[in-house]
């Protein structure tokens, strides 16, 4: 193992998605310029003041051994996992679309959840490379495991908020496989989780009506099924070539959260097919690299927490977009480096930080 520069070839594919991200945003916040032009100011200036941070957390992150990630693992975790809870202090957490997902410090608002995400993915890894072969077992593998994924889904789930559990989820099942364990276990967890699943969508009616909508969004096409509607005209309307950078029509007052969770749509309508394709092979090629240096890295923890991070980016940013083409139930989860959200914006670049402070430190056969 020695010391190198950092993968110069992934720090070159997120520059190129923050990049895109940030135009794919202006364009789409065009439908608020229209409408009011300090409401655009405003949203435009803190989307720049978040990637500026953002990109000052990614050198910070990458300057940093992965050594303090594994010492510090479990007292990470359990702050982000207190951090989360804090949405439900009265004057700190606020509720906005019937959830309390934000904390609120002045004119500064955060949604803690996404430290969770980091914070989960850490303690996992430093977990998962302490008990190596225990993996395998029900005693040190399979009930610890549930229980992490548990305790994280419960905190979440109080807000509520599926989208980053089901991401958490996606997440841990990679990791616990990657670090060994059984294919039996694997498969029990996932049919349980499905079954738990289908359960909570007979009884919650957040998660219900999410389910319903996903099933038949014709159903009540002005109500619930209106955003999935209104994003598939607007994907179906861009065609193979799009109608043009800042052309979309369906972000003036008909696509819901244009600058948010439907931002690809507005990006689909605008470079159709052929841009739609080119930013997926954009996440491939982040998901690729980031694998192929969690091959080459130096330890089982470095190792873990790189597929953790890469696996956690792409499925978060592929459910959204899944989401917009109705093939996912929608979550309200933002498209990583493209849309509006500060707090997704600064800690996806934080991440991406670590793993290029990993990829530091690959073995010398990589090279």
């Amino acid at each position: 193992m020695s010391r190198n520069s950092i993968d110069r070839p992934f720090l070159s594919i997120t520059l190129l998605l923050v990049l895109a991200g940030f135009f794919i945003f202006i364009s789409a916040s065009l439908g608020l310029l229209a409408r009011d032009e300090g409401l655009f100011s405003a949203i435009a200036l803190n989307q720049i003041i978040s990637l500026g941070i953002g990109l000052v957390f990614l050198y910070i992150t990458s300057k940093i051994s992965y050594k303090f990630w594994n010492t510090y693992a479990f007292y990470i975790f359990v702050a982000a996992l207190a951090l989360t809870l804090f949405v439900f202090i009265p004057g700190l957490g606020f509720e906005h679309a019937g959830a309390r997902r934000w904390l609120s410090i002045g004119a500064f608002s955060f949604q803690p959840a996404e430290l969770l995400k980091l914070g989960f993915v850490i303690y996992l890894a430093a977990w998962l490379a302490g008990i190596k072969q225990k993996v395998q077992t029900l005693r040190w593998g399979v009930i610890p495991f549930v229980m992490v994924l548990a305790l994280s889904g419960s905190v979440l789930a109080l807000q509520p908020d599926f989208g980053t559990f089901i991401v958490i989820i996606i997440t841990g099942f990679v990791m616990y496989f990657t670090a060994g364990g059984k294919w039996s276990h694997i498969i029990t967890l996932g049919l349980s989780g499905i079954v738990l699943l289908l359960t909570l969508g007979f009884f919650v009616p957040y998660i219900q009506a999410r389910l319903l909508t996903f099933a038949n969004p014709a159903a009540d096409p002005l109500g619930a099924g209106y955003q999935i509607q209104q994003s598939l005209i607007a994907i179906g309307s861009g065609g193979v070539f799009g109608r043009g950078f800042g052309q979309s029509v369906q972000k003036f007052n008909f696509l819901p959260e244009p600058i948010g969770d439907s931002i690809f749509a507005v990006f689909a309508e605008e470079w159709g097919f052929l841009g739609a394709a080119l930013l997926i092979i954009g996440f491939l090629a982040f998901l690729a690299q980031g694998l192929r240096i969690s091959v080459h890295a130096p330890t089982i923890f470095s190792r873990l927490t790189v597929i953790g991070l890469t696996t956690m980016i792409v499925s978060q940013s592929f459910i959204n977009i899944a989401a917009m083409m109705g093939i996912f139930p929608l979550t309200g989860m933002p498209l990583l480096f493209v849309s509006q959200g500060g707090s997704a914006l600064m800690i996806v670049l934080a991440e991406v930080g670590i793993i290029l402070s990993i990829s530091k430190f690959q073995k010398k056969h990589s090279m």
